[in-house]
This record gives structure tokens, sequence and C-alpha cells, in this order.
């Protein structure tokens, strides 16, 4: 192997893709239990090595020099060889530095808190205090404060989560409540799938400064690739490949009133872009074993929309697909944060007169039905969506408008 990421668990990880882009590499995913660590480090079969959770302290005695910001750290994520001696750097601290800055959040004389107490602990400490923070707490289950003395910091400046918490598959954890502070000018999460933890839709919400951990991700792979390959890489580069990454990690995901193209549109999105098409509509019908009607009847409208939740979660989770939604899905709070998590939403906008009647559906099932739930409906799906896309024309125009601002993500 020349190069890879080392790490306990990787399914999640765009590493791979990101490498090849920044630094044309093949780049392999080294997923290795705790008891194996020792036996892979000692064989020293690789060139460089990016090193994640929860490694980037376990692999230091191994190195046989660290850099004088592995050091201050305390923490190793890069591991390359200089003649035959293996050095441990981290790259993470340039990105959680990069993460901060493209956000707009400052941490010179800010009161910081810090949750987690691992390698990106260390790293988010040591950038705070080197950008001039006035105080910084780590609030650990383990070491410095618990989270039971998190009321004592309600009126500090800053949040930044290091754990794990909230990151897939478990997407609906939140590390803290954001509701007990009072003063917060940023919010940072350095976990990046979902792109949007709990914590940083909250901060959103709140309309606070906040940045999910993909920037940083990216950030620290374009300075290792620089040591791997040595050669310098732009800024400029920096930013297409994250506007890159960003887009086909993030979820297309269709809004709108039952009736006004989704499904046609969702299939041509797939035949222009490759993307796998999830219909949430369709994985009700598959994991009840009834038509939407029969459950419908069975269970009323509110079991109908348990279902819908319970769908809409799992298919929300998932990275880089085309999600097409039933025309009630955006009625629940918890529906519309699972499907900001990861995606860019889009409302799919028909004409009244335009939409089509749905046999066999229960609430559109004719004119008078559907003008109802047009006038509940409109102005959530409007504030919802990322962008609105005419469909009075053609399903191919409609397509490529969304294509189009997909396009722009990133830039």
């Amino acid at each position: 192997m020349q190069y890879g990421l080392l790490g306990e668990r990787l399914g999640h990880s765009f590493s791979p893709q990101i490498h090849k882009e920044l630094g044309g590499y093949e780049y392999e995913l080294c997923p290795t239990a705790p008891e194996d660590v020792a036996a892979f480090m000692q064989g020293r079969n690789f060139k460089g090595l990016n090193v994640t959770i929860p490694y980037k302290k376990t692999v230091i005695p191994y190195c046989d020099m660290l850099t004088d910001r592995a050091k201050s750290v305390g923490a190793v994520n890069t591991l390359y060889f200089d003649d035959d001696r293996l050095v441990g750097e981290n790259t993470d601290y340039f990105g959680f530095s990069a993460m901060a800055a493209r956000a707009g959040i400052s941490f010179m004389d800010k009161r910081v808190i810090i949750l987690g107490s691992g390698g990106a602990s260390a790293t988010a400490q040591t950038v705070a205090r080197d950008e001039g923070a006035a105080r910084i707490a780590v609030i650990s289950r383990t070491k410095g404060c618990g989270y039971g003395d998190l009321p004592g910091f309600s009126d500090w400046d800053i949040i930044v989560n290091t754990t794990p918490v909230g990151m897939f598959p478990d997407n609906y954890g939140r590390a803290v409540d954001l509701g007990i502070f009072t003063n917060l000018c940023g919010v940072i999460d350095v976990v990046y799938n979902p792109l949007r933890t709990q914590l940083i839709l909250d901060a959103e919400d709140r309309g606070i400064k906040c940045a999910g951990g993909l920037y940083m991700l990216v950030a620290q792979a374009k300075r290792a690739a620089e040591i791997f390959s040595r050669k310098i890489i732009s800024q400029q580069r920096l930013d297409e490949v994250f506007g890159k990454i960003e887009n086909s990690v993030t979820n297309i995901v269709l809004i709108g009133m039952p009736g006004c193209g989704k499904s046609s549109i969702a299939r041509r999105l797939s035949e222009r872009l490759g993307r796998e098409v999830v219909d949430t509509d369709a994985v009700i019908v598959e994991e009840s074993g009834m038509s939407i009607p029969d459950i419908f009847a069975k269970c009323g409208e509110a079991g109908f929309r348990d279902l819908e939740t319970q769908a809409i979660k799992k298919c929300a989770a998932k990275s880089g697909i085309i999600l097409a939604t039933g025309g009630g899905s955006i009625l629940r709070e918890e529906n519309r944060r699972a499907l900001r998590q990861n995606g860019r939403i889009f409302m799919i906008d028909r004409s009244l007169d335009r939409l089509q009647m749905r046999n066999g559906r229960p609430l559109s099932k004719d004119r008078v039905s559907v003008e109802r739930l047009y006038s509940e409906r409109d102005g959530i799906y409007r504030a919802l969506a990322d962008g609105i896309i005419d469909n009075n024309g053609s399903i191919s125009d409609a397509a490529e408008a969304i294509v189009q601002k997909m396009n722009q993500i990133g830039r």
C-alpha cells in the first residue's frame, strides 16, 4: 500500500475520493481493530498514512520523530517517511483553523467550550489557544469538567464538538442542548457525516455562525497530500475539490405537492447524473407490505405519518442520492430536520391547475382536496426549500435547473 487511512470504523469515510482529487494517487481504507494496530504500525507497509479515531494518540510511540506541530497538539493524524524515519505530523491543525476561518468564527478573546478530550479535542484546543482564545474549557465524560457542569458556562462564546455524537449512523444524537447558552457567536462540529449534525442544525436555526467538519476534512487532506506528493496545492484547488466533494455527497431532495412531477424529475436527474433514486413512498410500501391507501384505511393518517417519518430518517441518512418525498413529508419538524442533514432541498413548483390527480391517494383524490392541501402546505415548501424549481415546462428543463443549482454548491 502507498497511501491510506488507519482507523477503527471507516465505512463512512470520504477520504479516498478527496485524496484522488487532490493528489492523484490511490488511497486505501485500513479499518483496524485495536488489538491489530501494533502489528500494522510495526509492519510500516505504506508510504504515507492518515490516522483517524481512535488512533491519533495510539500511533505516537511508533513514530521516530514528531513535528513541532504534532508535539504541541499531542496527537498525530498524518504519517510519512523522511528517509527511513517515520514522522508524525498533525494536519488536522491546518484543517480546523481553515474551517473556522471559512465560517467567519474567530477565537480571539473568546471563551471556548470544547466537547470531548481525544485527539480532535487536542487539535481544537491548540488552534483556539494559538489564535488568541481568552479561556478554554474541556467538557468530557472522563477528563476536565463534566457535562453536568455546562450550565456554569452558559454565557461563553463558542462551542466546539469533537466527540462522535451525531455521527452516521447515529445521526439524530446531539452533543449538547444549545438552548442553555445565551451568548453564542460560533458553533463548530468536526463531524462531517452527516453534513449538518443536529448541533449544526440547532445553530443554523438560531442564526449562529457554524461549521460542519467536511471543510476541515478536505483542508487537512490538502496539507497531507502536499506532504505525500511534495507539491504545493493552491487555495483555489482546495476550494474546487471541496465544492466537488460536497456536491457529490449532498442529497438532492425533491419536495412539493402530489402530482407536481417529483418522481419524473427524479428519474430524469438519475439519467443525467447517474445517482440512485430513492422514493420515500416506495420505501413505506416495501417495508410495510401495504399500499398507501391500505395504510390509510388500516392505520389512519397518523399511522401513515409515523411510517413516513421512519422512512425519511432512514433514507435521509444516505449520501449522494436523489430523494423524492411524499407531498406531506414536510409536515413534521423532525422530517424537515432529517431532510436538511445531508440534503439540498428543491421545491418542485407546478401551477395548481396543472397538478395531476392521484388515483387512490386519500388526501389528493379530487380538485377540492388538492386545493386544500395546496393552501396548507405551499408556505412550508417555500420556507424549507434551498431552491424553487418551476415545473410548468418540460421535465428536462426542471431537471437541468436543479443540476445547475447543485453545481453552485461550495462556490
